[in-house]
């Protein structure tokens, strides 16, 4: 049986699309490419440029292949930009996911993985998150993702699909292989951002808000190395297609957080410089802390985390940068 993953070549699809190749799996990818990239995926993988809203594409694709699970990350990821264009959030991730689950009933699909967002928790008062916390969402873009958590549990409860959702914290670093890893020059991730300045592909750095309830004033967040969230969804995957467990939630982190000051400092350590730092307003929709319990995962599924480290984490960043970095400048010239 094979594997579709919706929006395999944005950034955390394309590692996971990697993940389950090594481990042997057939893949097959649906991405639009409005922020996915085709050159980060192997040349001779069935990719599908397309929306997840098509059904007729959807349809075709169910019926092209021997399709037994869907990983579904296609979607918009940026909560600023939610909170400025509702209306995109609501329509690319939660009618979207809509009808992508239409079709997965109207194809007897069994299995459907879920790419949630820790957002949707708020700024919750006990600081570690653990999954029996009432979500909260304080942006346009975490209410996308909670519509669409509980359009699954409905329809899993009426139809019979397996389900697992999986909610990230913050996501950094790129393949050590150097595979494939963040592409989007406009990226709004902190490590992403502190590596292109680092490199020299953005002027400075914005920090926004210092006047949080936190020791330096910054929002703190746990950053999980992507390639351990890929393998977290392989572990979810056989978990479920096992069937040990069916219809759960789990976090996905480390079960510890950094500040932006500490992060940017440590960016600085390792890249040997000083980057310029611009000190802005809070951005709207940004929750003071967001640090993951996820004990529940590693017991359940058996995901241990290989790369649980900030060193490693920025290291294989910045050499991501460094490496696109350089291609880029082979081009122009």
């Amino acid at each position: 049986m094979a594997i579709l993953i919706t929006g395999g070549a944005g950034y955390i699809g394309s590692h996971t699309v990697y993940e389950f190749i090594d481990a042997g799996y057939e893949v097959v990818v649906v991405d639009n490419l409005s922020t996915g990239f085709r050159e980060t995926l192997p040349e001779d993988i069935s990719f599908y440029n397309g929306n997840i809203a098509d059904t007729d594409l959807i349809d075709r694709i169910f019926s092209d292949h021997r399709i037994d699970t869907v990983l579904h990350f296609a979607g918009s990821i940026v909560v600023p930009e939610s909170v400025e264009n509702p209306l995109k959030y609501f329509e690319n991730n939660t009618a979207a996911s809509f009808s992508l689950l239409k079709s997965c009933i109207k194809n007897s699909i069994k299995n459907f993985i879920f790419s949630s967002t820790a957002s949707v928790y708020g700024s919750n008062p006990k600081g570690i998150m653990e999954e029996s916390y009432a979500p909260s969402p304080e942006n346009p873009y975490a209410a996308s993702k909670l519509m669409t958590e509980m359009m699954i549990k409905d329809i899993s409860q009426a139809h019979g699909l397996n389900y697992i959702i999986l909610r990230y914290f913050n996501v950094a670093g790129a393949d050590t292989k150097l595979r494939t890893g963040q592409m989007k020059k406009d990226a709004t991730h902190l490590i992403k951002v502190a590596c292109q300045a680092a490199v020299g592909i953005r002027p400075n750095l914005h920090i926004y808000g210092t006047d949080y309830p936190t020791p330096d004033g910054t929002c703190v967040r746990d950053y999980i190395h992507v390639s351990d969230l890929a393998n977290a969804h392989l572990k979810a995957y056989k978990s479920l297609a096992n069937g040990h467990i069916k219809n759960k939630i789990y976090n996905c982190g480390y079960g510890y957080g950094f500040s932006v000051m500490e992060v940017i400092q440590q960016v600085e350590k390792i890249a040997g410089l000083e980057l310029t730092k611009i000190y802005s307003d809070r951005r709207a929709g940004d929750p003071v802390s967001l640090i993951a319990n996820s004990q529940l995962l590693q017991t359940e599924t058996g995901w241990s985390p290989q790369y649980d480290d900030l060193d490693k984490i920025i290291l294989s960043a910045l050499i991501w940068e460094k490496t696109i970095n350089n291609k880029t400048r082979k081009l122009a010239v």
